[in-house]
């Protein structure tokens, strides 16, 4: 019997993550560690599953092996199923025309296929690397209500992350009357999310028309979403008002990470209720927290072993903190391990990542923020300045 799906997602996990630097050198940036026991990628499969959409397609390029192994049969976030469940879609070798994804607009080109095999009414293009806690039914609800073709889901930024975000003008009706991709100076702080919802047969003729374009980037901020608009089509701001936070540069993944400890709990605030982030999961014993160590303020996942002291601080599953190390302020991947006497303080340490006794990394000016590579190691007594990435 011919069975469809309502609306089905596109997920899109194939960026480098260039300005994650030495986090993103062997990984994809969906796949780096986040608040102790998440990769980033689980909070957009978590919201697919919180809102009642069972098959996703995931579209990896980049360093895809370990976000593979990760997802595997996407069991973690139920979406293990006979008919939909996750999918990864990395780019393949066809009879012709074979290439890497070119674009965020080709990459699910390259994937109508997949699209057409469950008819879907609609369909949800989002992306694997921002934090935030979604009810995409709502935002799907609104497009139905007013009318759409296409619905993007907008969040007010602060007015220094306007430069490098798609910023959208609407009228009274929240239809979209302009929109702008990374505006040198911006005519509003409205941000695009990088969110849509399209009809299904307006994503297909729009994507196959683009793909037609030799002059195009192949993007949909920079080339779907003009087109459309150009062409008068109905586009929608579905507006945001929920905690969300685009972790594409080290100094909004490590405040990202530090908005966990903030009292007033930004992320589940607004956040629709009984919405949960499922994540993979390797069994860990309990922490064990010495009684020569301090700990204030800070997240510590299971399997840590703490004899130092930490303060405001992510410390994630399977960290090592030595007797007399001090770590503040600072996103301790997993595995990491730190030796006795050494300070850390607004840093990042990537997972499997080793700081020798008595060393120090980082310090310094409020926002500065040192990084430490995955499986990097820091000898005993070294210094890593503030700011400094290594």
């Amino acid at each position: 019997m011919f069975r469809r799906k309502e609306c089905i997602a596109m997920l899109l996990a194939g960026g480098q993550g260039s300005r994650l630097h030495v986090l993103t050198e062997r990984t994809a940036k969906p796949a780096v560690p986040f608040g102790g026991k998440y990769r980033i990628i689980d909070f957009s499969l978590s919201n697919c599953v919180n809102s009642g959409i069972d098959t996703v397609g995931i579209l990896t390029q980049y360093q895809p092996l370990e976000l593979n192994d990760y997802i595997g049969n996407g069991q973690p976030w139920d979406l293990n199923r006979n008919f939909g469940g996750a999918h990864i879609l990395p780019p393949y070798t066809k009879s012709e025309n074979n290439m890497w994804y070119k674009g965020t607009a080709n990459a699910v080109y390259q994937n109508l296929s997949f699209i057409e095999r469950y008819s879907p009414d609609h369909v949800l293009v989002l992306s694997g690397d921002h934090i935030y806690k979604m009810d995409y039914s709502r935002m799907l609800a609104f497009h139905r209500e007013k009318g759409a073709e296409c619905t993007l889901s907008v969040h007010l930024v602060p007015e220094d992350d306007a430069p490098r975000m798609g910023i959208v003008g609407v009228d009274g009706s929240m239809r979209v009357t302009d929109f702008e991709e990374k505006p040198l100076k911006p005519r509003s702080c409205l941000a695009s999310m990088g969110l849509y919802i399209f009809n299904r047969e307006t994503l297909v003729r729009y994507l196959t028309e683009d793909e037609k374009n030799p002059a195009s980037r192949n993007d949909f901020g920079r080339d779907i979403i003009p087109a459309l608009l150009a062409d008068g089509r109905a586009v929608y701001a579905y507006s945001f008002g929920g905690y969300w936070r685009d972790v594409g540069t080290l100094r909004s993944l490590w405040q990202a990470n530090m908005d966990l400890l903030d009292p007033a709990d930004p992320l589940n605030r607004n956040a629709p209720p009984g919405f949960r982030v499922y994540a993979r999961n390797d069994a860990q014993p309990p922490s064990v927290i010495a009684s020569c160590a301090s700990v204030g303020h800070s997240y510590i996942a299971e399997g840590c072993v703490i004899r130092g002291k930490i303060a405001g601080s992510v410390v994630s599953t399977g960290c090592r903190i030595g007797a007399g190390a001090s770590v503040r302020d600072s996103v301790i991947m997993p595995g990491s391990t730190i030796g006795e006497g050494a300070e850390v303080c607004r840093a990042i340490l990537g997972e499997g990542s080793e700081i020798g006794a008595g060393a120090l990394i980082g310090g310094g000016p409020e926002r500065s923020i040192s990084v430490v590579g995955g499986g990097k190691r820091i000898g005993e007594g070294q210094i890593v300045p503030a700011g400094k990435i290594c």
